[in-house]
């Protein structure tokens, strides 16, 4: 029964307690409605408040509160006190969605679409994806509520930027079932998270919506699409799109080409990447310092260091900044490459800069003095380093250690062995495989032995190049049998056993007249499919050659071509091989041989042979080959022509 009003109440407090009942009034209102109003100011009350025995309806909140008609401006206005209320609850924890119910309930509000929209857009869920989605489902779940186009873009935003792409399927599922009309920020949200994901069929149906609905894609779009496609590795796809925007109203601009420069270096295609590069200054648009950086890291992958100085160069030109990055791979390029010098060039450069060299830098350029003999440059650069406060690492270590023991000078090296055990440095294995290389190449075998066992021992594993090393020091020492059963080793203890690991044994093999045990070893490398060298084959037809079986390594070479093994040099190694033994005749069968057989053009068979000759000190005959038309010439019988043999050369 209605309860009626039969005096005037001065304040909303008394309304609403003469409403409820005093027992059910609202604590949380006593605080904020106690101030008497005057009479008039009642008139507006709706008439539920003096007659109701039931809460109002839920409100529907929207993300700002617009206090007046007049403002139609909503870009500058506040977020309504709502949205931190409901962030706040937004912690992911197992109870959230049941603290969202009772809150939204206590104070009578139901979120809108906008609402959540604006929530999910705030930054605070962008990288929880988990909480975002839970939010998302609960809020779907409010009476009356229905998600707008804006809530599904601002969700697939945040999946994608998560790499959440199961969800992210079933959510983008929801959208298209739903029908939405598609707009344009919406469309390049879309477009940019899909693409980001490699999503590529959901990117083009979102394409194709747009298309649709009439929606010209600006140059933010296109810039978008090229990215999503060239993530994919859709290069051709992201060309064509690249085309229509050279022949349309949105030109490509910086971002555009540097996408493009970006896909073809992801797919190995510098010289494409460099052409585009090159195509900017023809349309005045100004590479930036990522597009010489993308282009710097793609050459220095390739090996070509010269385009990664090239592209330095013009950085500094136009004042780019250069970064430290862009430092290490020019200034490891050319060290690599073995132009100390021009490193150190860039090195000054860019300590002149303000650019503070690392590590990395420093440790390159000391290999490269090192690998270059000027151990003096190296030390110096070592000594800078560690003033500089750069404490040197393990790899810093192995390069000086390497560089001493290639030089010959061990007993500088084992004491730098020494000062990292002292020390505690870490100690890798570039260190003590250096060190038995070249102990093994002084004739210390014992000693590199006892190095070998104190890897084990001191818990440092042992790579293929440190058994190569020790296997090359025991072949050389004449101890073949020791050097096979370190081989067996080797791969009892699951390290791989290389090309160059047979080639090591092969010519020891052969050096030790064991034929049959070389070729045998030959065949087990065939068999496990390593991929025989030019190296390798030398070894193995210079231990054929010198024994006679020039046939054999003939054969053995034929047997290479149907694997897709094609080693162009082998046949001019082999004549090197008999012409510097004496074995002349053999050699000119052999050259006779290639011909006959059309393996190579009569021409060069004899110009190797010549120079052959020459190397090997049998100058005279050089000079009689040279002066002849042995391989290149004709003679005539009747009607018959044939080919001057090499063999000529020594039965005249």
């Amino acid at each position: 029964m209605r309860k009626t009003l039969t005096k005037p109440l001065r304040t909303i407090s008394a309304i609403v307690k003469y409403s409820y009942g005093k027992s059910k009034f609202p604590a949380f209102l006593t605080a904020h409605f106690s101030k008497p109003y005057p009479d008039s100011h009642f008139a507006s009350i709706p008439k539920w408040v003096f007659t109701a025995t039931k809460l109002p309806p839920p409100e529907w909140v929207q993300p700002f509160t617009d206090l007046s008609d007049i403002i139609t401006d909503h870009k500058n206005l506040q977020p309504s006190p709502w949205v931190s209320q409901i962030l706040s609850l937004l912690d992911n924890s197992p109870t959230m969605e049941e603290n969202l119910k009772t809150y939204c309930k206590k104070f009578l509000i139901k979120l809108s679409p906008s609402f959540v929209a604006f929530v999910l857009k705030s930054g605070q869920l962008s990288e929880n994806s988990d909480t975002a989605y839970r939010f998302f489902t609960w809020a779907g779940k409010q009476r009356g509520y229905a998600h707008n186009f804006e809530c599904y873009v601002s969700l697939i935003a945040i999946l994608s930027a998560c790499n959440d792409v199961n969800r992210l399927r079933d959510i983008f599922r929801e959208l298209k079932d739903r029908d939405f009309m598609m707009n344009l920020v919406g469309a390049n949200s879309l477009v940019r998270s899909l693409g980001s994901v490699g999503m590529v069929e959901e990117l083009l149906w979102v394409w194709r919506c747009m298309k649709e609905s009439g929606i010209q894609p600006t140059l933010y779009t296109y810039n978008f699409l090229l990215n999503g496609l060239v993530n994919s590795m859709f290069i051709e796809s992201a060309e064509q799109v690249f085309e229509v925007m050279e022949s349309g109203k949105s030109p490509p601009d910086i971002v555009s080409y540097n996408t493009m420069i970006k896909g073809y270096c992801k797919i190995g295609k510098i010289q494409k990447a460099m052409e585009k590069f090159r195509d900017m200054e023809v349309r005045n648009v100004g590479p930036d310092k990522i597009t010489h950086m993308t282009l710097i890291q793609a050459c220095y992958s390739e090996g070509d260091f010269d385009s990664c100085l090239g592209l330095y160069h013009e950085m500094v030109e136009n004042e780019l900044d250069v970064p430290s990055h862009a430092y290490s791979l020019v200034i490891g390029g050319l060290c690599r490459d073995g132009k100390s010098l021009e490193a150190y060039a860039v090195f000054e450069s860019m300590v002149r800069k303000g650019c503070r060299p690392n590590a990395a830098i420093y440790t390159s350029l000391i290999d490269s003095y090192m690998k270059n003999s000027n151990l003096e440059a190296a030390m110096r650069l070592f000594d800078k380093m560690k003033d500089e406060g750069l404490e040197p690492d393990e790899v810093t270590y192995g390069v000086i250690v390497n560089g001493l023991s290639k030089c010959g000078r061990l007993g500088e090296a084992l004491q730098w062995l020494e000062y990292c055990q002292k020390n505690n440095k870490a100690i890798n294995g570039m260190i003590y495989s250096s060190l038995i290389d070249g102990l093994g190449k002084a004739g210390r075998v014992d000693e590199a032995e006892k190095l070998f066992e104190e890897m084990a021992e001191k818990g440092c594993p042992r790579d293929s190049y440190c058994y190569n090393a020790l296997i090359d020091a025991l072949v050389k020492s004449g101890k073949s049998d020791e050097a096979i059963m370190l081989f067996n080793r080797m791969e009892q203890e699951g390290c791989d056993q290389t090309v160059y690991t047979y080639t090591i044994l092969i010519s020891g093999l052969f050096k030790d007249h064991r034929n049959e045990d070389a070729l045998k070893l030959w065949n087990v490398m065939i068999d496990k499919g390593i991929t025989p060298t030019a190296a390798s084959f030398r070894a193995l037809s210079t231990g054929l050659c010198l024994s006679g079986k020039v046939a054999r390594a003939c054969k053995i070479l034929d047997e290479l071509a149907p694997m897709g093994i094609v080693l162009e040099t082998a046949f001019e190694d082999m004549i090197n091989v008999l012409c510097k033994a004496g074995r002349i005749v053999e050699a000119c069968k052999l050259a006779d041989g290639i011909v006959d057989r059309g393996r190579e053009i009569p021409g060069r068979v004899r110009t190797v042979l010549i120079n052959a000759l020459r190397k090997a000190g049998n100058a005279d005959l050089a000079i009689k080959l040279m002066h002849s038309k042995i391989g290149i010439g004709y003679d005539r019988m009747g009607s018959i022509k044939k080919r001057v043999k090499f063999r000529t050369l020594v039965d005249k």
